[in-house]
């Protein structure tokens, strides 16, 4: 599935049940909510998003806890799963997204390149899941962004999914 037609499907999904996401992205650099923007009538779900590069803004802006991001840094499941609750209450949406992981050219604390957490966070729980994707820089962005939409579309289908 493209990158579109995940967001597409995730789109329409969020306009047949009036529902409203919101994202914070690390290593997609808004690329998540470039892609939504794409799509037509989506101003009826998109509520905005966050583009937290620098970890410490992944606290300021995002609410991830701080000692979470000293104790595991930015690349863990329960940072994407805080990015994506983050952006839910912070922008009042009824579904945050988020994007978190290692895009190259270089390894950081110690997590290897291409490993990528995406995160789907509703009023009960957060979903996350763990990719280790192939590629460039552009290659593992353009994928990351692919995994989140499609989690989404995911869990609005099935909301008692496990991950």
């Amino acid at each position: 599935m493209g990158m579109s037609e995940a967001a597409v499907g995730a789109v329409r999904l969020l306009i047949e049940r009036r529902q409203t996401v919101a994202t914070a992205e690390s290593l997609t650099g808004g690329l998540v909510a470039a892609t939504l923007v794409e799509i037509p009538g989506v101003s009826a779900v998109f509520r905005g998003g966050l583009v937290v590069y620098a970890t410490e803004l992944k606290g300021s802006l995002a609410g991830v806890p701080e000692d979470l991001l000293k104790e595991r840094g930015p690349v863990d499941p329960d940072v994407a799963a805080a990015l994506a609750e983050g952006a839910r209450e912070r922008c009042g949406a009824d579904w945050g997204l988020a994007t978190t992981g290692v895009a190259g050219p270089d390894p950081q604390d110690g997590r290897p390149v291409g490993l990528v957490y995406v995160a789907v966070a509703g009023a009960d729980r957060a979903r996350v899941r763990e990719r280790q994707l192939a590629g460039n820089r552009a290659a593992i962005r353009t994928e990351s962004v692919t995994a989140v939409l499609q989690l989404l579309s995911d869990v609005l289908r099935d909301p008692v999914m496990p991950v």
